[in-house]
Parts: structure tokens; C-alpha cells; sequence
């Protein structure tokens, strides 16, 4: 995930206009589309948005003190559809689209509207007729809780010169979460690589890589060139080469804008008088304090700490025994990982991932997906030619399979291109909302290799389009409640409980059908073989995930420090130590957006995944469970506190037992 999902209520502006503008009047009534801006739509819709929504808080201003709460909450759900209207098409042509110009144009445009949103929620006229809001129910309760908190957040009760600073704070970090991001997306470099450095890659990867005048191999940063290299290319030599560079291809500026991040958010913290940046935010989520978030992180490292050895003595050996040298003269680094452990499950399970893109051709993956999530879930999705803002975009209509009614739409862009998003992510660019019949609108933007998948693709493809999912089955009442606005320790539950489909036979059998020329079907053996080979290097994995978690939580503490230094400290304490030169921190994107101070929610989002997971008691494909899923988690959206969303759905309280069984290697059904 990303910072797709970071802006709950922080939703920024509208031009409804747009929408209408690429279809005939009559389609775009039926089926809402995403509008192609241009950079001079985008410009010049931020000043005309900007100046609707400030004439929309002005009427709301005017709302009698005692007046009809209905009214008021009618009018604030149209302020925050009005906002998602322009926010979520710009911040997704801000990502995807191929034109620079329409990037470029959006950066400037969203720093605007946070400046707007900063305005909006410290306005203290709203913020009491809030407060002395009565609610109706519980839905009405969370959404009132929901906005207090975001107008508190955004200083609203602060006195005046630290209000002043906090809308200064908070339109810097804008700048500089866009400054950020471009500095990675739009970096075309591209490492230059001998025959001989190629040796060990499978066939069909030099057959689609580029080329020199001189012959050699010129490879990027997106992931189908980057990852099969580090996991199949014999030269060590050349993997610390594109290791060291990718790791890197967003400094030494990132660096900086990092360090000014940090040091911006401490302050932040301080205008509440809170001591930490972590202490402002966690507050507000479902662990409810570092101290808890700090214990948890604690469990997971006794959990892990002694997996993690023991897996890298397995490699070193296997490492030493292929190499026909002496265990105590082996030695492994960080770009060693990835290439031994597939030699390893190789040798060890007779699995080769390459063989897998056979099995998952890109366009089967797909169809099976939507087969998949259409049966589990009760909806239908049906492909429709519309605008897209690059060919190789699908856009498909979500009906449920009950009423036969559209209840929302889908974009799919899943493959790497210049200037592009370089990682995977849904954006939910359009939040239902039941009370005026607003239908929602999911992207899903992924960089996955165009000649099929492997398994850790198909996990990603299942993890994001559970996020997706997420987004369009929601049906909550009003927008600001929509799809992913909860918790952000929950937010990765629904995708991370999701990725089970990617592993299980049961339902990876089913790809085979949806191949347009035959390919072979996942047998008990090959299910075998996945789970074997996903299940080593666990200890591994989540010791990674503790130290990005670890990390995150230390620079935004009471005592931050730089976070390269701290950043070279904390990993030089792990058994493979720190890699000197390499600058991971200005790269790593979550601590810099909407994930700061959060990303220990990918595991704690993780024990709820696993233990919502047992409900299906090992059968994956359960209508019956699917369907008390969909009503219980994927259509309340954020109207429920998480907890009582995941009690509703198990009929119990969430309990740990089942991450730390994972962790373990002992999983409970």
C-alpha cells in the first residue's frame, strides 16, 4: 500500500463539470467516469474548485446554531463529494499519466487544496456546530467523533499564532510528500549491464530488456526488471551495483526533505503539547499510544529474532555447499538475500518462480480475479470502453449479481511505464455515499510484468485488489465514511487476509480456465510447493518489516534524530548489518506520506487479517462466509469503530493467536 489512502476527511475539491465533459449526457448520468484532465484543466480547476467549496463553508456557516442536524450533515457530505470530485481524479493523474505536463500541474494544485482543508478545519464556527451536533445513532456518533477529531488535529482549538503555524506546517508537508514522490517516479535512469553481468536470467526477461548500441543491457528501477535480477542474476557483483542504485534513486534529496518532514512534525506535536509526532497520531488508531504500539513491536521481535538466524545460517551453508568453498568463508550480504533463497527453494522444493509466469498469464491473472471476488462477494464486473488516460487501461462496472443494479466502477492499470507510479496501489478516487446515491470508483495501479505473473505478484495483485474491493462494496451512508477511511492500523486487514487466495490451491487452480491458450493448471504439487516456498524465509521477511517499523516509530519519537543516522544504526544492528553508502530512507515513501508513525499497522493489520481469516476455516471459496464478510467489514467502511467491525464479523473479540502461529510456521485454520 501507500499514501493513496493517507486523506480520510482531508478530502480536497471538486469540478464536476469535468465529469460530464467525456461522455454524452445520458452515460455520464449511468456510469460516473474519472475526467481527463489537462494541465490547463487541472490549473484552472483548482481556482474555480477552491472558490466553490468556499462559497459551499460559507453556506454552512449561515446553518442556524439549533438548526436540523440532518441538514447539517447533508451539507458537509456535499462539501466532502465535492472536494473528492477534483482531489481523487488529480492526485491519480498526478501518479499515472503519461503526460508530465498534467504530473507537474498536479502537484502544485494539491498543495493548494491542503492549504483549503487546513482553513476548513480549523474554522471554529464549524467546529462548535459540530461539537453541539446531536447524533441519531451510531453511524451518525463515529462520523461526529471522526470530524471533531480531524478539526483538532488540524489546530483548530490552538491560539491564534500556533494555528497560523500549524496551516504553514501542514501545506509544507504537502510540498514536500510531492517532491518526494517525483523524485522517485520520475527518475529515468537506467544501469548499464554486460552479457555476462545477464547470466542467470530467464530467457524471456533478455528478450524484452533493453538494449545499448554496444549490446549491453539497460535496466530501470520499475519492479519486472528489478526484482527477477536480484533474485536470478549470478554476478554478485552486479547485484550490489542495481541494489546500491535502486535503493538510492531517490537521494540525496530525499534525504533532506526527509529530515525537514521529521523535524516539521515534531513541531507539530509540540502545538499540542504532545511530545512526539507518534504520540499525536497513534492516539487516534486503533493501538492507541506508542507505549502499545512499542510492546506489540516488542512480542514481534522475540517472535522473530531466532528465525531470522537460523534462516540466514540455512543460506550461508546452502550458499557455501554451491559455491564448493568453506561455511566459515562465506559470507552474505543484503543483495545476496533474494538471489540464494530462490536457489535455495529451488534445490530444496523443486520451485522455480519463473515457471509460474506460464501458469498466470497476465490476462488470465486478471479474469480470475474478477471471477474470483465476483463469486466470493455476490457483485459482477463487466469490461465497458471508456476514456482512459493510457491504452493499455480497462475500466470495468461493478454490478451486484442480486439486483443486477451498477453499484460501482473499477480502473485497472497494471503495467510499468515512464513516469509512472513505481510501486502498487488502489486509489479510492470516489467514496460511496448511500444518503445522496453516489456510486463508488476504485484504481488499481500496479507494475506487474506483461508476459504473466509470479507468486509474488499474485499476491500483490490479490493484496491491492482487496484494497479495491474495500473501496467499491462499500456502502456506507455518507462519503467522509467510505471504503478504506478507517483506522489506518486496519486498513491493510481486508488486503492482507486477501492474499490467502494467491496461495491457495483451491482457488489458484481455477487461473487455467481463463487462459486464451492453454496453460497448466496448479495441482496439489505446485500448491505445495508455494506454501513451502512462501513459508521460508519468514523469519526473514517479518525481522524486515519489524526494522521498517522500528525505524519509522524511532524518527518519530520524542527524540527523532536524522533519520539516515538513525537509519544506519538501526540496520547496522541487524545480523546482515548496514551496507555503507546505501541511503534506504530516501526511498522508503511511507514514512514520508500518510504512513508516518503507522507503518507498524502492516503487521498489526495483519493479526486481524489472519484472525478474520480463520472464519473461512480453510475454504476459501464461501459465498456464505463472503457474503457475511462483505456486510460485516467491506460495506460499513469506516461507520464502526474497527474493533467492533472485526467482533461483528467473528463473533468474538480479535486475538493474536493466529499472527504469531504464522510467525511460528504453526498456522491455525
Amino acid at each position: 500500500m501507500s499514501r493513496r489512502l493517507s486523506r480520510t476527511l482531508l478530502r480536497c475539491a471538486a469540478w464536476l463539470g469535468l465529469v460530464c465533459a467525456c461522455l454524452p449526457a445520458a452515460a455520464a448520468a449511468e456510469r460516473p467516469l474519472l475526467p481527463l484532465l489537462s494541465a490547463a484543466q487541472i490549473t484552472a480547476g483548482c481556482a474555480s474548485t477552491i472558490a466553490d467549496l468556499e462559497g459551499r463553508v460559507a453556506a454552512l456557516e449561515k446553518l442556524p446554531g439549533a438548526g436540523d442536524p440532518q441538514v447539517l450533515l447533508a451539507q458537509w457530505d456535499a462539501l466532502q463529494i465535492a472536494q473528492e470530485d477534483f482531489q481523487g481524479p488529480t492526485e491519480l493523474l498526478g501518479e499515472v499519466s503519461p503526460d508530465k505536463a498534467v504530473r507537474d500541474a498536479a502537484e502544485p494544485c494539491m498543495v493548494r487544496f491542503s492549504k483549503f482543508s487546513s482553513g476548513l478545519y480549523q474554522n471554529e464556527k464549524l467546529y462548535g456546530m459540530f461539537k453541539a451536533l446531536p447524533p441519531a445513532d451510531a453511524v451518525e456518533r463515529k462520523l461526529r467523533q471522526d470530524i471533531l477529531w480531524a478539526f483538532e488535529d488540524a489546530g483548530v482549538s490552538l491560539p491564534p499564532k500556533q494555528a497560523q503555524r500549524m496551516k504553514i506546517i501542514l501545506a509544507r508537508l504537502e510540498e514536500l510528500g510531492q517532491a518526494f514522490s517525483r523524485n522517485m517516479r520520475d527518475n529515468d535512469q537506467r544501469l548499464t549491464f554486460s552479457a555476462d553481468e545477464m547470466r542467470g536470467l530467464p530467457a524471456d526477461y533478455l528478450a524484452h530488456a533493453r538494449h545499448d548500441d554496444k549490446g549491453n543491457y539497460l535496466l530501470g528501477f520499475a519492479y519486472p526488471e528489478y526484482r527477477p535480477f536480484m533474485e536470478n542474476a549470478d554476478s554478485g557483483e552486479a547485484r550490489r551495483r542495481y541494489q546500491f542504485a535502486f535503493t538510492n534513486r531517490g537521494t540525496p534529496e530525499n534525504l533532506a526533505l526527509l529530515k525537514e518532514a521529521v523535524a516539521l512534525r515534531k513541531e507539530m506535536a509540540a502545538l499540542f503539547g504532545l511530545p512526539s509526532y507518534a504520540d499525536l497520531v497513534v492516539r487516534r488508531r486503533m493501538a492507541g499510544s506508542p507505549a502499545a504500539v512499542d510492546r506489540f513491536l516488542d512480542e514481534v521481535r522475540a517472535a522473530v529474532t531466532a528465525g531470522e538466524k537460523a534462516e540466514l545460517r540455512q543460506l550461508r551453508r546452502f550458499a557455501a555447499r554451491s559455491l564448493g568453498q568453506p561455511v566459515a568463508g562465506t559470507r552474505l550480504a543484503r543483495w545476496d538475500i533474494d538471489y540464494w533463497q530462490q536457489k535455495l527453494k529451488r534445490a530444496r522444493f523443486d520451485f522455480d518462480p519463473n515457471v509460474l509466469r506460464r501458469y498466470f498469464p497476465a490476462d488470465a491473472a486478471v479474469a480470475w480475479i474478477l471471477h474470483v471476488s465476483g463469486a466470493q462477494y455476490g457483485v459482477e464486473f463487466r469490461r465497458a470502453a471508456v476514456p482512459v488516460w493510457h491504452a493499455e487501461v480497462s475500466y470495468y462496472d461493478v454490478i451486484d449479481s442480486r439486483t443486477q443494479q451498477r453499484i460501482a466502477g473499477i480502473y485497472l492499470d497494471l503495467f510499468p511505464r515512464e513516469g509512472k507510479y513505481g510501486h502498487a496501489a488502489a486509489f479510492p478516487v470516489r467514496g460511496v455515499s448511500v444518503a445522496v446515491g453516489r456510486t463508488p470508483i476504485s484504481v488499481l495501479v500496479t507494475n506487474f510484468d506483461r508476459g504473466g505473473f509470479n507468486a509474488d505478484e499474485m499476491e500483490t495483485l490479490t493484496h491491492e485488489f482487496g484494497h479495491v474491493l474495500h473501496g467499491v462494496l462499500s456502502h456506507t451512508r455518507y462519503a467522509a465514511q467510505a471504503g478504506t477511511s478507517v483506522e489506518r492500523d486496519f486498513v491493510e486487514a481486508p488486503s492482507q487476509m486477501y492474499e490467502e487466495w494467491a496461495r491457495n490451491k483451491e482457488t489458484l487452480a481455477l487461473v487455467a480456465q481463463f487462459c486464451k491458450t492453454p496453460c497448466p493448471v496448479v495441482d496439489d504439487a505446485l500448491a505445495r510447493k508455494l506454501t513451502a516456498a512462501h513459508n521460508f524465509g519468514r523469519g526473514i521477511r517479518y525481522a524486515r518489516q519489524l526494522l521498517y517499523a522500528s525505524f519509522d516509530m524511532a524518527i518519530y519519537s520524542a527524540r527523532p534524530g536524522d533519520p539516515m543516522a538513525v537509519w544506519t544504526r538501526m540496520e547496522g544492528r541487524t545480523p546482515l548489518g548496514h551496507v555503507p553508502g546505501s541511503q534506504f530512507p530516501g526511498q522508503f515513501d511511507h514514512v514520508m506520506s500518510g504512513y508516518a508513525a503507522g507503518y507498524y499497522g502492516y503487521m498489526w493489520s495483519e493479526v486481524l487479517a489472519l484472525d478474520m481469516l480463520t472464519a473461512f476455516q480453510g475454504k476459501l471459496l464461501n459465498p456464505e462466509v463472503g457474503a457475511r464478510y462483505r456486510d460485516s467489514i467491506l460495506s460499513r467502511g469506516g461507520e464502526l469503530p474497527a474493533r467492533d467491525l472485526v467482533r461483528d464479523f467473528l463473533g468474538r473479540d480479535a486475538n493474536s493467536r493466529a499472527f504469531f502461529a504464522e510467525i511460528a510456521g504453526k498456522r491455525l485454520q
